[in-house]
């Protein structure tokens, strides 16, 4: 099976993009969106000292900050009016995710179709804001209390501004978002994840060069971290690619006098169905701990300290701990966004059966087993990309800009839009067939 870029290759007709007025308006769109979101990454929150901010971040940039900032595409480091990023929104559509499966009114609005998707979206927003309120009120809180002297004028003032601003931030990025999913080309979340990742990709390759150039790095190391950068991406390619296709049947059916023979067709199953949301989840449930005791510089509790050390960077119970995580979280988001009992139900509705399998319950069980063991296969995928990276990280002190994590937003983000933008071409070049089928039908006549 041809790939989407490859797909896209097959039937791109740049006379026909050229053509596609609504296309290039959506891309135009989504470009200016995009750059709209970069310059806010670097509007700093006001009441700030930026040297000391820049001093101090240096010492966490290992920690959960410094995953923060990749997310949010340098934004934390410069303290802008972006910090927060869309991670709040994330958070907040997971709990929504979560409470779905829980409370009975969530549930039925989920089984309401559009009108209800639009409800759960509305308290999603809610969500999202009273989440970054209270990340905004911990971080002006974390910054007042810092002995670099980051805050110009500590207070309640400044604590009441930050928790505007950066809330207002999160919220402007969450319409944004919406604003590219509507009128641009692509997920307009991922989009913003992904345009933070890339902006702060040459800066880390211009830091690796660096090495190189110091002599702290060997040329050949900077050309393996290359080569495996190449590596890691066709495997993420293929992986994200595959499938496990269940062939559904459809029985004979009688439409007045015409009998219409049954339907074949199958029910595809994703490798990794749990997407990004293992590796980051697992990443910040683990630096979580390395970064309280950095800041709380040695004035915490000892058993802080030496859990610390046991969790740094290529120490083998970080590595485990990591493994561990990832492998729950694929199994746990996987069991909130495929539900095979309902699957099985839409199918007994529509008269669809899996050959050899009777419908309803068997076939939920046998969905769910299926489900189970490609889930294996997507957990192992997960843990061999964002672990092979971190040996790298931990060995070598690679900027994490190259990580597993980073490097599967990028590549799975990419894919999806140039899908979305073959789609668009192919719709087009369809319009143009039917104009022109229309046209000659008139002219015969």
């Amino acid at each position: 099976m041809a790939s989407a870029a490859e797909q896209l290759a097959a039937n791109l007709n740049f006379g026909a993009f050229a053509k596609a007025t609504e296309l290039k308006k959506r891309i135009w769109f989504t470009l200016g969106a995009l750059l709209v979101y970069r310059l806010g990454t670097y509007v700093p929150l006001p009441g700030i000292n930026i040297e000391a901010l820049q001093q101090a971040f240096e010492q966490q940039a290992q920690g959960i900050l410094g995953v923060f900032n990749m997310f949010a595409g340098g934004a934390v480091g410069r303290m802008a009016i972006f910090a927060l990023g869309i991670m709040p929104y994330i958070s907040a559509a997971i709990i929504i995710q979560l409470m779905t499966s829980v409370v009975p009114r969530l549930e039925q609005l989920k089984k309401e179709g559009e009108q209800g998707r639009k409800v759960i979206n509305q308290y999603t927003r809610y969500l999202t804001v009273i989440l970054a309120a209270f990340q905004s009120y911990g971080i002006a809180v974390g910054l007042e209390g810092s002995s670099s002297g980051i805050v110009a004028d500590p207070g309640w003032f400044f604590r009441f501004t930050a928790v505007i601003t950066l809330t207002g931030g999160t919220v402007f990025l969450m319409w944004l978002g919406e604003q590219i999913t509507a009128r641009g080309i692509g997920n307009g979340i991922s989009l913003i994840i992904f345009a933070g990742i890339v902006a702060e990709l040459p800066s880390a390759i211009a830091g690796t060069l660096e090495l190189g150039r110091q002599g702290a790095l060997s040329t050949p190391i900077i050309l393996g971290v290359i080569l495996l950068a190449v590596v890691v991406i066709a495997f993420i390619v293929f992986v994200e690619r595959a499938q496990r296709r269940l062939i559904i049947q459809y029985p004979k059916r009688q439409m007045g006098n015409r009998m219409f023979q049954g339907d074949t067709s199958h029910l595809p199953l994703k490798l990794n169905t749990s997407g990004v949301i293992p590796p980051i989840f697992a990443s910040s449930l683990l630096l979580l701990p390395i970064t309280v005791a950095n800041f709380s510089a040695g004035q915490g509790p000892e058993w802080l300290t030496q859990v610390t050390a046991l969790l740094g960077r290529g120490q083998p119970l970080y590595m485990l701990i990591y493994a561990g995580l990832i492998v729950f979280f694929a199994f746990f988001y996987t069991a909130i966004v495929f539900n095979p009992q309902d699957t099985a139900d839409q199918l007994k509705k529509h008269g669809g059966f899996i050959p050899g399998i009777r419908p309803g319950q068997r076939t939920a069980e046998y969905i769910d087993y299926v489900l189970t063991r490609i889930t294996v296969a997507g957990a192992a995928y997960l843990v061999i990309v964002c672990l092979l990276p971190e040996f790298l990280i931990a060995e070598l002190a690679v900027p994490f800009y190259f990580g597993g994590t980073s490097l599967l937003i990028v590549v799975s983000v990419t894919m999806d839009t140039v899908s979305q933008v073959q789609g668009h071409l192919l719709a087009h070049q369809y319009e143009g067939l039917v104009k022109k089928t229309k046209l000659r039908g008139s002219r015969r006549k």
